[in-house]
């Protein structure tokens, strides 16, 4: 059986760039349509992306729409990991998430990155 290649993508962007914070997105779910096991690591503020019921206000021009690609990213298999630190810094729950949504730690990244073929940061 053919090994998938898995690429873990990095966002420290928010809703405050809407662009940027979708663009990572738009890579995760163009990887996965060739068959690349993708983990995406939501770090600082991009922390709220995945809090429930507010990747539907992020609509950046030119791109598809925020929750659509987050929900295709998670449907296709996905892994959408959480800074914990980071939640709790904004007095977000791991019940306050939305599904599929995992809080993780920092040595969790560590190993996913040391796990993949490439790493990409946004």
């Amino acid at each position: 059986m053919e090994q998938t290649e898995k690429i873990v993508v990095i966002s420290t962007t928010g809703p405050e760039f809407q662009e940027k914070a979708t663009l990572p997105f738009v890579v995760a779910t163009a990887a996965q349509s060739v068959d690349a096991h993708v983990v995406i690591i939501l770090q600082a503020s991009a922390v709220l992306l995945a809090k429930k019921g507010l990747a539907q206000n992020v609509n950046a021009p030119g791109l598809l729409p925020l929750k659509q690609l987050m929900d295709t990213f998670i449907e296709l298999g996905g892994d959408l990991l959480i800074c914990n630190p980071c939640i709790k810094e904004r007095n977000i729950t791991a019940e306050d998430l939305i599904p599929g949504a995992t809080p993780i730690a920092a040595g969790t990244v560590v190993t996913e990155v040391l796990s993949a073929k490439a790493v990409l940061t946004y």
